[in-house]
């Protein structure tokens, strides 16, 4: 038997194909036979030397299983959702109240944004329209104020979407939206959002735990008002564990002169801490236009018990310490754009220059207006030399604001 090239296949002369191999694998076995011998293909035709079809069936096959089986194994990738894990009340009124809204992203990334919206007869872009966008943290959780409606709405979406700030109708799954979720708000009269009346304002009373102090678990008994209208701060072991009190003004003032008149402090221990401060879960960066007054010895009876502070606290700039003694003070901060001026005087004239106790102008750093609100909090400083021994409280007399 002998072969001959015809059209670049070699074939025997009695006209029986042995095809060339696809190019891929370059091998090829067609001719039943007691023994199956293939031939390498060439380029000239002649004899060559068999390889066993076993072998060839071998390498054509198993690779093509494998990556069958590799192509069923690997699971289909879920579309990611939202989850709400705090939702505020519904109200038809919320045009200035603001309340906190929480939740998780399920199967994210980090090129995904959030924005939320409220619904008051249309959805609006929520906390502000020029700051849409809500942080989603590396654990993919999130927190935000928003204005109170009767539903709420998270929207996740891609790089390329640009928030309206305000719809008739929310935006559906596709495109630049990788996720929707809704839900109506919860009932008025829960205790997620419980509130007080202080000095004209309503104030939300605080329930979730924060990383304040080192580690802060708080108990909405542990903040009321009296029958002169005073407002009462509280820490109380609760059970073992030491509980401490917030509460947080339900709207946004802005730019303005912010004043508290406070009954002696000279009383707390040394592990304990009252703060006066903005705060605000909107903004983009890790400071939360955060900044105030605090009164503390951070645990050491030994050092200044008082200090103004915008945040970052670690900026020496930031922070000016001084020393409070017993009484009535009246605390204070001029909030204006590039500058905060801080002053603390003794009884409740916040403009006597005679009774100044200390007062510092900052600058530098002073954050911008957006949706923060202000914020009174008695906790415990858990890194503290002395350790918190006794329940502490603390006696507000009046807040005060002047745009």
């Amino acid at each position: 038997m002998y072969w001959v090239k015809k059209n670049n296949v070699c074939v025997s002369d009695n006209r029986k194909a042995v095809h060339a191999a696809a190019s891929r694998f370059d091998l090829a076995c067609f001719a039943p036979s007691r023994q199956r011998n293939c031939y390498r293909r060439s380029n000239e035709c002649g004899a060559r030397a068999p390889i066993r079809c076993s072998s060839v069936v071998a390498a054509l096959v198993l690779p093509c299983l494998s990556l069958l089986a590799s192509c069923h194994s690997q699971p289909s990738v879920p579309e990611p959702r939202i989850e709400f894990t705090r939702i505020p009340p519904a109200t038809e009124s919320g045009v200035d109240k603001l309340d906190v809204i929480e939740g998780r992203v399920i199967g994210g990334n980090l090129k995904l944004k959030l924005v939320l919206y409220a619904k008051n007869g249309k959805w609006w872009v929520q906390p502000i329209t020029n700051e849409p966008y809500t942080s989603i943290r590396p654990d993919a959780t999130w927190t935000n104020f928003t204005h109170v409606g009767t539903e709420y709405a998270a929207v996740l979406v891609k790089l390329g979407f640009h928030p309206a700030s305000s719809l008739n109708e929310l935006p559906s799954r596709g495109g630049n939206v990788a996720a929707v979720a809704t839900a109506k708000g919860s009932d008025p009269g829960s205790q997620i959002s419980k509130t007080l009346w202080f000095s004209g304002y309503e104030w939300r009373i605080r329930s979730d735990p924060s990383n304040r102090g080192g580690r802060s678990l708080y108990d909405v008994n542990n903040a009321w008002t009296d029958s002169k209208g005073a407002l009462h701060l509280r820490i109380k072991n609760s059970s073992g564990e030491w509980t401490c009190a917030e509460v947080t003004l339900t709207r946004s003032l802005g730019y303005g002169t912010y004043s508290f008149t406070v009954h002696d402090t000279s009383q707390l221990e040394p592990a304990a801490a009252f703060a006066m401060f903005t705060y605000d879960y909107a903004e983009a960066g890790p400071n939360n236009r955060e900044m105030g007054i605090e009164i503390s010895p951070w645990g050491d009876r030994n050092t200044a018990n008082a200090q103004f502070i915008i945040q970052p606290f670690y900026v020496p700039e930031n922070t000016s310490r001084f020393s409070v003694r017993s009484g009535v003070l009246t605390h204070s901060f001029r909030w204006e754009p590039g500058r905060v001026l801080f002053r603390t005087s003794r009884g409740t004239d916040k403009e006597s220059k005679t009774g100044t106790v200390a007062e510092h102008e900052f600058t530098s750093g002073v954050p911008t207006h957006g949706s923060e609100s202000v914020r009174m909090t008695l906790y415990v400083f858990r890194a503290a030399k002395e350790p918190i021994q006794y329940d502490n409280e603390v006696v507000i007399e009046k807040f005060e604001f002047l745009p």
